[in-house]
């Protein structure tokens, strides 16, 4: 959240002074972008994060339906 926050106020100063803007209105814009960013970082990684739990079960279901991993205590083939 913190990075999107981040990236978010580069993103609002760079386009307010690329509009020639005045600073209050720079520094208002900046604000709102560093706000909307983080929120959808956070939402971003909340997705990501979950994706990588769901293909890690997955993994470790696809290893349990192997013959000899899981079921032997991972040894090998018997």
């Amino acid at each position: 959240m913190i990075l999107g926050g981040l990236i978010g106020f580069l993103i609002g100063i760079s386009f307010g002074i690329a509009q020639g803007s005045a600073w209050p209105a720079v520094i208002w814009r900046a604000s709102v972008a560093t706000f909307l960013a983080g929120v959808v970082f956070r939402w971003w990684g909340g997705v990501w994060i979950k994706s990588l739990q769901q293909a890690q079960r997955e993994r470790l279901l696809a290893d349990e339906a192997k013959p000899g991993t899981a079921s032997n205590g991972g040894k090998g083939h018997a």
